[in-house]
């Protein structure tokens, strides 16, 4: 089985483990860290996860998977949180995080910064559109998604 073959089993193995628990699949990796293999799952639900919640997964997702034995190797299982700055990939991330504060790194500058912060207004067309705040002036700012490397939630202090 391929990584990818191995990510999409993964994937739906999880899901009605994870609906019982009323628990969302946020996404897998299976992935090498250093000498180890790592397969990770990460979890989440409005309001956050508790590690109650990651304790159970894991739990159940080892039991299972010592049952099917799908890795022919030795392994580490994890199950965490996807994190408070999580990056948003799917269009109901952006949906769901409207309103929130969100860092843009793109991939050149525009109008000479490759970082931007701001309020998610969401996706519009194949744009990812924020409202920023510059010396006491709002406005909207829009980057194509081919020019966007990543958009996380950022944390405000």
């Amino acid at each position: 089985m391929t990584k990818e073959e191995l990510k999409a089993w993964a994937e739906d193995y999880a899901r009605p483990i994870l609906e019982e628990l009323h628990l969302e699949l946020w996404d897998v990796e299976f992935l090498r860290e250093g000498k180890e293999w790592v397969l990770r799952f990460y979890i989440d639900k409005p309001g956050g996860v508790t590690i109650d919640d990651c304790e159970a997964v894991s739990e159940r997702l080892s039991r299972e998977l010592d049952r099917t034995d799908p890795i022919p190797h030795h392994y580490l299982l994890e199950v965490s949180s996807p994190g408070a700055e999580r990056p948003l990939r799917t269009e109901s991330d952006y949906t769901r995080f409207q309103g929130h504060l969100v860092q843009v790194s793109l991939f050149a500058p525009l109008e000479g910064k490759k970082v931007w912060r701001g309020q998610l207004v969401g996706l519009q067309g194949d744009a990812i559109v924020i409202m920023v705040k510059e010396r006491g002036k709002e406005r909207t700012v829009s980057f194509p998604r081919s020019a966007v490397a990543q958009v996380r939630l950022a944390l405000e202090f």
